[in-house]
């Protein structure tokens, strides 16, 4: 029997509960072979080195790819993207994959793309399709393009790609395997850790107990002179709610020392009360912590995607997520103080928020796992007649 090698290369913290169970799904399958690739942040202690999360899942990891370069802007970004590029051109030589895994939109992806693309290995996109409003929807749209394979979270993706001009043979909407993970929370909620005592983080122990909304906000990498100004309005807003929260470190993205450098000079000049601060949780604690909040604050996907499943209230700031499709437990707003208090408490008080299955029903790793094995994969898109 035939054994497919299917190197997926995950490089930031929210990429390995976006393929968490296809990983696993993968792993099981009788006519797959795992090859797990881990680069850029995920290696990185000061974003949450995720590498610990996904050893102590048990995953075998193929390769280490150290390749993020200091600065957080734009420059940085471009100069990791083009180390990322030489670095797994070696490491795709190395392991001879029949197939690589390049996941959503972050601006690493690109060179995964890019390292199996030159060296005429097949390519499969995971999540394309989507838009939004930064540097990640030219990222997306190019991994699209370099792909051979289209693996999609939603309907509206998959028409998109295939409105791209993709062959829609090569096109499926498996749905995000991170709803995967949501659904085993839905059937089991229960917040059953207490988050302090095992993950640390930095500032008050709040008594969060009684109720507590939680804040993840990214810097926007085309706005990201604006990063430190973008996240003090929040800062200020969630210090005067007073509202006990839990407070999430941002990504490697340009701006990144805006955003951080905004809430260490916060934390210093305020030692707000009622915020404690976490770099990383593992996905499932992550989404336990989410589905008991009173609401979730920032501009992550994560509200856009998990939270439209979990019914949690979500305030959307800014452009982060512009364009994407929504249910209806996203609030939009500004990065305003007073706008920003508005939303949150409207969320609070929403009672009408409902289950959505935009990106997913939670059968989408087995679904990929299914496709990979059974689709014969080639590396051009030039149809012979």
């Amino acid at each position: 029997m035939l054994i497919k090698k299917i190197c997926v290369v995950v490089t930031a913290r929210p990429s390995y509960s976006r393929i968490k169970t296809a990983l696993t799904a993968i792993h099981k399958h009788p006519k797959l072979e795992l090859q797990l690739v881990i680069a850029g942040s995920a290696l990185l202690g000061r974003y949450g080195n995720a590498v610990e999360f996904i050893e102590k899942d048990g995953f075998e990891i193929a390769e280490k790819v150290f390749m993020v370069l200091e600065g957080e802007n734009p420059t940085s970004m471009a100069k990791t993207t083009g180390l990322g590029v030489m670095e797994l051109a070696n490491v795709f030589y190395r392991l001879q994959p029949d197939a690589v895994v390049t996941i959503a939109d972050r601006f690493e992806t690109i060179a995964t793309s890019i390292a199996a693309s030159y060296q005429n290995i097949p390519l499969i996109h995971i999540q394309g399709g989507e838009v939004t409003g930064n540097i990640d929807e030219k990222v997306r749209h190019a991994n699209t393009k370099l792909a051979d394979l289209h693996l999609v979270a939603s309907e509206d993706a998959r028409h998109r790609v295939i409105k791209m001009g993709e062959n829609p043979e090569m096109v499926f909407n498996t749905g995000c395997p991170s709803i995967d993970l949501a659904n085993e929370i839905k059937v089991n909620p229960k917040l059953d850790f207490d988050p302090i005592q095992k993950y640390g983080g930095v500032g008050t122990t709040i008594d969060w107990k009684q109720g507590y909304i939680v804040v993840m906000q990214h810097p926007v990498t085309t706005e990201y002179a604006s990063a430190r100004k973008d996240v003090e309005e929040t800062l200020k807003a969630v210090y005067e709610l007073g509202v006990p929260t839990f407070w999430f470190w941002p990504n490697v993205d340009a701006g990144s020392d805006g955003t951080s450098g905004g809430i260490r000079a916060f934390r210093e000049k305020h030692q707000p009360k009622n915020i404690h601060f976490f770099k990383n949780m593992e996905p499932n604690d992550f989404l336990k912590l989410l589905v008991n909040s009173k609401c979730l604050i920032g501009n992550s996907s994560v509200g856009i995607r998990e939270c439209s499943y979990l019914r949690v209230p979500v305030v959307n700031i800014g452009t982060r997520q512009n364009k994407r499709e929504r249910g209806s437990n996203v609030l939009d707003t500004v990065y305003k103080k007073s706008e920003i208090i508005k939303a949150i408490q409207n969320r609070m008080e929403a009672k009408d928020i409902v289950s959505e299955n935009i990106y997913g029903d939670g059968l989408s790793g087995d679904r990929i796992a299914t496709i990979l094995a059974s689709t014969k994969f080639t590396f051009h898109k030039t149809i012979m007649y």
